[in-house]
């Protein structure tokens, strides 16, 4: 453990209580916003420091006493055996965060391999992660959406946004659920009862606050075309054209969004998804020269490239990248997802912590 990174982060810690206690800055709900989650982030830090030197002192004073009296001796013990475990978890919260973890995202599900039953399992999927936005208090709202003849998407994108200054916001929680996720059932469209493997991929990149992150984007990179709202099987449901498509020419990423009413309010949500996809896009480029080992989320949508798997007949939900099972399957689509999170976050945490010992 640096002390010179400690000492830092203690006045940093302390300045930043005092901007808080300051109302003149949360005229500026941006700023204080900002400042309240840098603030939430490094809380933990100080407090599990404080507790650490705490203990440490404690078992000195007890180490003192324990020649008078048996029983310090004792507690001594008790005071040592903590010190180990105090020191991992503080090790493990000075490890380098990642710089999105606070941050909202914009999530997207698109069907795959299976026809109807895969645009099916997209829907199911797009519940999933509705149900566990709200159990969690955060906002989640549907931008852009293909539905196709039976209920479910072809593809759809939807904002999920935290409240509050928490440090582990949405990013934190389900940046690890981009790849491919495969079920495994009957479908309703199955007439022999027999099982069918389709899958459904998911992407999931940090929405961008400023647009300094990636810069300006010229208007000359950007195709807009306006079209008519559309809704199951691609049939009309507005009379204006007010849907917004963009296409980013020099990378060719496309994005579209027609659930706000006006044509202005669809570019301007459109515009917000093409920036978080090209942050995303450079990062992955960055990290690729750098022979960087973070995960990759996978782009196709092929059955064999899979990261879960949804099986029903034996209610059971694999993750495939950490090993997890569990036969929870209908509670896990209908939000609740912890368990497998859980299971990636410590997984990753281990991973960052071999890495720094290394």
């Amino acid at each position: 453990m640096d002390a010179g990174t400690l000492s830092q982060l203690r006045a940093e810690h302390a300045e930043l209580e005092s901007e808080l206690a300051d109302p003149s800055v949360h005229a500026d709900q941006d700023r204080a916003r900002k400042l309240g989650r840098r603030y939430a982030e490094l809380s933990p830090v100080i407090k599990a420091y404080r507790e650490l030197e705490a203990t440490r002192s404690d078992l000195e004073a007890a180490r003192e006493l324990a020649d008078e009296d048996a029983a310090f001796a004792a507690e001594a013990e008790e005071l040592a055996a903590r010190i180990p475990g105090l020191e991992t978890k503080l090790t493990e919260l000075l490890l380098p965060r990642d710089p999105h973890d606070g941050a909202d995202v914009l999530l997207e599900v698109k069907s795959g391999e299976g026809g109807e039953e895969s645009a099916l399992f997209a829907g199911d999927l797009l519940r999933m992660y509705l149900r566990y936005a709200e159990r969690h208090g955060w906002k989640a709202e549907v931008l852009d959406g293909t539905e196709s003849d039976l209920g479910g998407y072809k593809d759809v994108t939807v904002a999920i946004k935290s409240k509050g200054s928490d440090p582990d916001g949405v990013w934190a929680r389900l940046k690890f659920e981009g790849g491919v996720h495969r079920v495994q059932r009957v479908p309703v469209t199955e007439s022999q009862g027999r099982i069918h493997t389709s899958a459904a991929g998911v992407l999931v990149v940090p929405e961008v606050e400023d647009s300094e992150d990636i810069g300006e984007i010229p208007d000359k990179d950007l195709r807009i075309d306006v079209y008519r709202s559309s809704g199951k099987g691609g049939q009309s449901v507005n009379t204006t054209d007010s849907a917004v498509r963009i296409t980013h020419l020099p990378t060719g990423i496309v994005v579209s969004c027609q659930n706000e009413r006006s044509q202005l309010q669809n570019k301007a949500r459109a515009m917000m998804v093409l920036r978080a996809r090209l942050l995303a896009a450079a990062e992955e480029e960055a990290a690729r020269q750098a022979s960087d080992a973070r995960r990759s989320q996978i782009r196709t949508v092929d059955r064999s490239e899979r990261v879960r798997t949804y099986n029903f007949p034996e209610n059971r939900i694999s993750d495939h990248r950490v090993g997890y099972k569990a036969h929870n399957l209908e509670a896990v689509l209908d939000g609740e997802l912890d368990g497998v999170l859980d299971a990636l976050a410590t997984a990753d945490r281990a991973e960052r912590l071999a890495n720094s010992a290394g």
